[in-house]
């Protein structure tokens, strides 16, 4: 009789333990994504084309940009950054992004800078295709 008692008190206290060591378990947190801000979006309209999305001073400080597509792929040659202080920066892309891709981001040399606009320099990845691609502008601070 007092073996089983002093069994079961064991057994109790084991899986006790058992349960708060699991609730003790140390898990990492999950890693987040950088902060995007949209900046704003241009169509492809011709066969070659080139658009100019004007970001402007109250959007912030952003140190790389990222191009999304939608609609149609696009074949990206470059990208002409101009920045708040009215310099200008050619940064080549030579990508081809399809539809509901996106490039990498692309950092702005310099740190954290004011971008009053950017210039896409792109073409239609197919021609034929009727659908109108659309790019969005992503900006990180």
């Amino acid at each position: 009789m007092q073996r089983t008692k002093l069994f079961l008190a064991v057994a109790a206290l084991g899986l006790t333990a058992t349960a708060l060591t699991a609730q003790a378990q140390y898990y990492p947190e999950p890693m987040s994504r950088p902060a995007m801000f949209y900046l704003g979006k241009a169509h492809v309209d011709g066969r070659v084309d080139h658009d100019d999305i004007h970001v402007g001073r109250y959007e912030g400080r952003f140190h790389s940009v990222l191009l999304q597509v939608h609609n149609a792929p696009i074949q990206f040659d470059h990208v002409v950054i101009r920045y708040g202080d009215g310099a200008a920066q050619t940064l080549p892309v030579n990508r081809f992004i399809p539809s509901g891709g996106n490039s990498q981001w692309i950092m702005l040399p310099g740190g954290d800078r004011i971008i009053h606009s950017v210039e896409l320099w792109y073409a239609r990845a197919r021609p034929e295709d009727p659908n109108r691609p659309e790019v969005e502008l992503y900006g990180a601070p």
